[in-house]
């Protein structure tokens, strides 16, 4: 290992001075003097040195030499900058051409992003600065989408993507270097990734990791890490800061009369405003598009666009401004590093509050709470301009902001996370090291509910239904139900199903004047038995309408084209969005082939028929049992019977809207509640309490919390069983092994 480590210093200083030699040539004769790329062993193009002046000029480049000793030699380092300080662009690049220098022996280098988009977007900025090909020696890994190939030595992906590839390489050894970017954002799959580093440090001497955070690390992070580097990097110096003292309840208006403000003054640069949540964003937007109208011409165009989290394609790449018109991008955003390639960004409008989802594992619900940024998010905010730009803090300056951002994951349901923990045969989470540890009444509640779903064995290791379900990329409720669809010969429709919630909403939310028109659109699709079953139809008709006879006779070049069109045309007129059928069926086809893999049935369709109907709701209830309500009072009141808790239909469901043709069903199950201002139940359908009777677990049943409807079940239970001894002893003793109709499902 000296010895490769020696190598590699001199290979390092052979680069650096190549580097600073190439960097100057900008009127060399690429003809008399060839430069070849380490990498793919073509000469090197004139746009390399162009990127390469560029590069040399961020903040990132002054620690270069620094951070090549410090992982040469170190086995952990933090570096820790601004957005546009360049860290996670170079610094795997950097990674690379260290991996590159000890000729492989360990692995090549991945780096984890928290956003897909994101991840994407420096993935092809990598891959254009070193002058290669994206998917070949530069690649990425999202969900439902992977650029990789044989040569990949530097490959982006998204955190959970890392995690996944761990239950097949439980060391990753096909890594020399794992850069683990936005460990200050602490959500659920760094923590678990960093907490399973540890220890396979421990075993991999030879492994190299490399945390990058916005912010100054805080004293949790640092403390786990003892002893490690930390490399700070110089930013730009901050913005001016002018606080506007606005309550947290005028936050809205005063952002968009500030962008107006700034427009009519004819200051040049971009706006970024931060705002809570998705629906003040799309708000925003159709205001300021509003407004436009009224501004006038000289003072250029106005265009607002809207950068919502985990959603991307909206931001340009490095050179594709248009300084013709102002851009305001409108974001709820935690990540301020989505505007690393902004260069006309020239003013901040910061809310200084943001949406959190906090789980209550005692009613198994999510509250949306809205809470005040981080000192470190409002500090990294202001990085985001030069010192000739300016950020508007909607706050007063003396407002209490926390020091760091709350972790994730004592915030989430971490059902899904013990799952993969128990595939990863981590028993009671003795080897992960958690930086902070999670909350014992989530952890014993995700535990409860494993067992309950049979994931379990009887020692509290993964049954083989539990193995089975870590296999799906599901919540552990929806991979139960997927499994128990094949026994209930219904795969092909709770597959849509799955896809149809894993996705985004396919509804999409008009301006008010069209809300009306919307509804009776999305009328068409409902289905009397419920929400689960009006996904089935909105899904069956898209895929209709891209296969509608006409497409045939169109020229076989241009089917792409015109299908791609036909279906946007048929998105806008029933209001649908688009991106997410898509999204919704480049799921289903994942949940098929991993079907497949594992070798398990795949019905045929048979949508519409009374049976189909009946085994699609057992399914639902083999793995959503613990998520059913009672309407007691017939007014929309509905009581959930595992909290008492009492909460209404969402609007938007088939049942929100109250229409007398569908009326109010007495039993419902549904797949999410919010507990929040809506307090609504969302994704309903229509049960009988004979079916809930028939798939929950007795155990599951006996311990629901005494109530009316727990009650009546027991009458159903009892009638039920009282039939049944008479039945017996009516007919002949050979027919004992008819099951009882307290008889669980086979799968659980």
């Amino acid at each position: 290992m000296a010895q490769g480590i020696t190598t590699g210093e001199k290979y390092w200083e052979d680069r650096v001075a190549f580097e600073t030699e190439g960097a100057g040539q900008e009127h060399v004769e690429y003809d008399d003097v060839l430069a070849f790329n380490t990498f793919d062993g073509l000469p090197y193009s004139s746009r390399y040195y162009t990127l390469l002046k560029e590069r040399m000029a961020l903040p990132v480049w002054k620690a270069k030499c620094d951070f090549m000793d410090k992982l040469a030699n170190k086995q952990f380092i933090i570096v820790s900058g601004a957005a546009k300080t360049g860290r996670s662009c170079q610094i795997p690049q950097w990674c690379a051409e260290f991996c590159q220098s000890v000729q492989y022996q360990n692995g090549m280098v991945v780096c984890t992003q928290d956003h897909r988009q994101h991840t994407v977007d420096l993935a092809l900025r990598a891959a254009d600065e070193m002058d290669v090909n994206i998917g070949h020696e530069v690649g990425y890994s999202i969900p439902l989408e992977t650029c990789c190939s044989g040569d990949t030595v530097l490959r982006y992906c998204t955190s959970d993507m890392l995690l996944r590839e761990m239950m097949s390489d439980p060391m990753l050894e096909h890594y020399g270097v794992i850069v683990v970017d936005q460990a200050h954002e602490r959500t659920v799959s760094t923590d678990v990734l960093l907490g399973l580093l540890t220890d396979i440090a421990l075993q991999r001497p030879e492994l190299r990791v490399v945390l990058l955070t916005a912010t100054h690390p805080g004293p949790k992070l640092l403390g786990h890490y003892r002893n490690v580097p930390l490399i700070q990097l110089e930013g730009v110096c901050s913005a001016e800061a002018v606080y506007t003292g606005t309550s947290h309840k005028d936050y809205f208006c005063s952002a968009l009369r500030l962008v107006l403000e700034i427009h009519h003054s004819q200051e040049e640069g971009d706006i970024v405003v931060f705002l809570a949540t998705t629906q003040e964003i799309d708000l925003a937007r159709d205001i300021l598009h509003r407004e436009e109208v009224n501004i006038s011409p000289h003072l250029g165009e106005l265009l607002p666009i809207s950068v919502h989290p985990g959603l991307g394609g909206t931001l340009p790449m490095p050179g594709e401004e248009d300084g013709r018109c102002r851009r305001v991008f409108l974001t709820s955003s935690p990540n301020e590093d989505l505007f690393w390639a902004v260069h006309m960004l020239n003013f901040v409008i910061d809310a200084g509050v943001q949406k959190r989802n906090v789980y209550n594992p005692r009613i198994r619900a999510n509250s949306v709470a809205i809470q005040p940024i981080s000192r470190s998010q409002a500090e990294s905010r202001k990085q985001l301009v030069g010192p000739t730009g300016k950020t508007f803090c909607l706050y007063p300056e003396d407002t209490p902001l926390p020091s760091e951002t709350r972790p994730h994951i004592l915030e989430s349901d971490i059902t899904s996370t013990v799952l993969f923990l128990k595939r990863m045969d981590i028993g009671g989470l003795g080897r992960c090291d958690f930086i902070d540890r999670p909350d014992p009444e989530g952890l014993m509640q995700a535990l409860e509910e494993l067992d309950y779903l049979a994931a379990l064995d009887d020692d509290g290791n993964l049954s083989e239904i539990g193995i089975i379900m870590s296999e799906f990329p599901l919540e552990p409720q929806m991979a139960k139900t997927l499994l128990a669809s094949c026994e209930f010969d219904c795969v092909s429709e709770v597959i849509t199903i799955a896809a149809m919630l894993a996705a985004p909403s396919c509804y999409l939310v008009p301006s008010m004047e069209l809300r009306l028109e919307a509804s009776q659109c999305h009328l068409k699709f409902q289905h009397p038995e419920g929400d689960h079953f009006t996904l089935i139809n909105i899904y069956k008709a898209f895929k209709q309408n891209q296969q509608e006879p006409y497409l045939s006779l169109i020229d076989a070049c241009n089917v792409h084209y015109a299908t791609l069109n036909s279906s946007l045309k048929w998105c806008q007129d029933y209001f649908l969005s688009l991106s997410a059928l898509q999204t919704a069926d480049a799921i289903r086809s994942e949940l098929t082939d991993t079907l497949k893999r594992i070798e398990l049935p795949v019905s045929m369709p048979s949508f519409g028929s009374k049976g189909n109907i009946i085994n699609i709701k057992r399914a639902l209830l083999a793995g959503f049992f613990m998520q059913v309500a009672r309407d007691v009072d017939s007014s929309g009141n509905y009581f959930m019977l595992t909290h008492k808790h009492v909460a209404q239909i969402h609007p938007l469901s088939a049942y929100g809207t109250k229409t007398p043709k569908l009326g109010l069903p007495e039993w419902v199950l549904f797949h999410e509640y919010t507990f929040s201002e809506d307090n609504c139940i969302r994704t309903v359908s229509h049960i009988s309490p004979e079916e809930f009777i028939q798939m929950a677990p007795q155990y599951f049943f006996f311990n629901l919390p005494p109530s009316e409807s727990k009650d009546i079940l027991q009458n159903i239970l009892d009638k039920g069983a009282e039939h049944y001894k008479a039945k017996k002893i009516k007919k002949s003793p050979s027919l004992d092994s008819i099951p009882e109709v307290t008889a669980s499902c086979v799968i659980q």
